[in-house]
């Protein structure tokens, strides 16, 4: 039986709980891609689908509405793949576990994928509804945007004749996005040497830690398990002969990681000491945003040997020194953060460390500026570093009369007006505005908790209350 099958509205949670049927993470696209297309060739829509898996699908305007100029609805299909540490599923081949809590749909164990599956939805919904009043309408469903915006970058929109867009990848309600930050992933690999060390292997993990968006929540001073763990190594590192075996932490390029791992070889006493007083450290850091950090270690078996003593340096000395967080602030919006990084993926093969960063500024020179500095600091380390999935910023647009359109849209049914900001996310806005001149574009959403955790939710009355200013929205676009 569907478990959101009862919900209102009906159309949408059904198109997304058979979504969330399909595994659809980043890279993994291909299944609901076909899901897609399936869906347009059942209805006699018109679509497009490339070797991306990215999906246009066209819909003629509603009777009386001929005459409109289209409208894009966009969104992506993928969504990060995280949960639970006691999570068993194979989230490559298995669909996720609906439920609900209260005025809650979740996942059981893992992210829900609200981002952006509920984009997905609301846009299936408007194409299957033949009794709602509306223009043209081209839906754009893109794939990637997790791990760089490689669908967004790589589509082709020659075929697009709309140039208002509304993009349902926001997740505050009440909240219409209209400016971006640009990004670049930044990737670092330091080649190592090993040797033997006559010590015992011991694991440390780096644990508790909530994680988030590395965008919308770079500025609440969470810890970052990746960074954390060079703080635990250098400590280590400080009071007794260390040689670093391997160390790895986080999943996504764009998630604060919740946590870090390493096999060192050293004196044991000595190295749970030094964890115990980090723990004690890091709690009182950490008390309000990550209270249940920890720093554990135990025995531990390998059959790699140690890094030699140069490599352990270089390796720590990377993980400390690395820039990471909030970097500059905006002067000209209070509140807004201009320009940041996120250590986001930490692995260790057999001869080389390897460290995958997110990097965000509003202002390009700043953009420029961090990647300037992580270069330079892997280049006296004597490794090397790579940029890729480099997208612009999207520019706030003075004169755009869909933002005063959905603002009184909004306004009419809420009673209060929306709040019109800038964001440090990346969206898909500032690729579309680049491939489409004179785009007049604008984000929203329904409201979404701790989405690209396995705590991730969404409201069941914000969605209801968002697509009924969607279908309204529609309405008032008449000729």
């Amino acid at each position: 039986m569907a478990v959101l099958e009862h919900l209102e509205p009906g159309r949408v949670f059904h198109f997304f709980e058979q979504m969330s049927a399909i595994p659809r993470g980043s890279g993994n696209t291909k299944a609901v891609s076909d899901w897609l297309a399936e869906f347009a060739r059942e209805r006699g829509l018109r679509y497009q689908q490339d070797a991306l898996n990215n999906i246009i699908i066209f819909k003629d305007a509603s009777a009386g509405y001929e005459g409109a100029e289209p409208v894009i609805l966009q969104g992506h299909m993928d969504m990060v793949c995280e949960k639970a540490p006691d999570c068993g599923k194979d989230m490559t081949r298995e669909g996720l576990d609906l439920a609900i809590d209260g005025d809650f749909v979740y996942a059981k164990g893992t992210t829900l994928g609200g981002d952006d599956g509920i984009a997905v939805a609301m846009a299936l919904a408007v194409l299957d509804d033949e009794s709602l009043p509306h223009p043209p309408i081209e839906a754009v469903i893109t794939v990637d945007e997790e791990t760089g915006m490689d669908g967004a970058m790589g589509i082709d929109v020659s075929g697009l004749k709309g140039r208002r867009m509304l993009n349902i990848d926001s997740e505050d309600e009440g909240v219409f996005t209209v400016s971006c930050a640009g990004g670049a992933r930044m990737d670092c690999v330091l080649p190592v040497r090993r040797e033997v060390f006559a010590a015992p292997v011991q694991r440390i993990t780096v644990q508790g830690l909530v994680g988030g968006h590395s965008g919308t929540e770079i500025d609440k001073g969470r810890g970052n398990g990746v960074q954390l763990m060079g703080r635990v190594l250098a400590s280590v590192a400080e009071e007794t002969e260390l040689r670093l075996v391997e160390v790895c932490g986080g999943l996504k390029d764009n998630a604060i990681p919740t946590g870090a791992q390493a096999l060192i070889s050293a004196n044991a006493e000595v190295t749970a000491e030094v964890c115990r007083r980090m723990t004690q450290s890091l709690r009182e850091e950490y008390r309000v945003t990550d209270p249940d950090v920890e720093v554990t270690v135990e025995p531990a078996e390998t059959a790699m040997l140690p890094m030699d003593a140069v490599s352990t340096r270089r390796a720590v000395c990377l993980l400390v020194c690395h820039p990471n967080g909030v970097q500059v602030m905006s002067a000209d919006i209070p509140g807004l953060v201009q320009t940041s990084l996120n250590m986001g993926i930490l692995t260790t093969g057999e001869t080389a460390v390897h460290l995958s960063s997110s990097v965000r500024s509003s202002v390009e020179s700043q953009k420029q500026m961090l990647l300037q500095r992580i270069a330079c600091l892997t280049a006296e380390l004597g490794g090397e570093t790579s940029t890729r999935g480099e997208y612009p910023g999207w520019a706030y647009l003075p004169d755009s009369p869909l933002r005063d359109l959905m603002v009184e849209v909004f306004t009419d049914q809420y009673g209060y007006e929306p709040k019109v900001e800038a964001i440090h996310a990346g969206l898909e806005c500032g690729l579309f505005s680049a491939k489409l001149p004179g785009l007049d574009c604008v984000s929203f959403g329904p409201d979404l908790k701790e989405i690209h955790t396995f705590r991730e939710k969404m409201s069941i009355s914000s969605v209801q209350r968002v697509w009924k200013m969607l279908v309204e929205l529609l309405r008032r676009m008449k000729p």
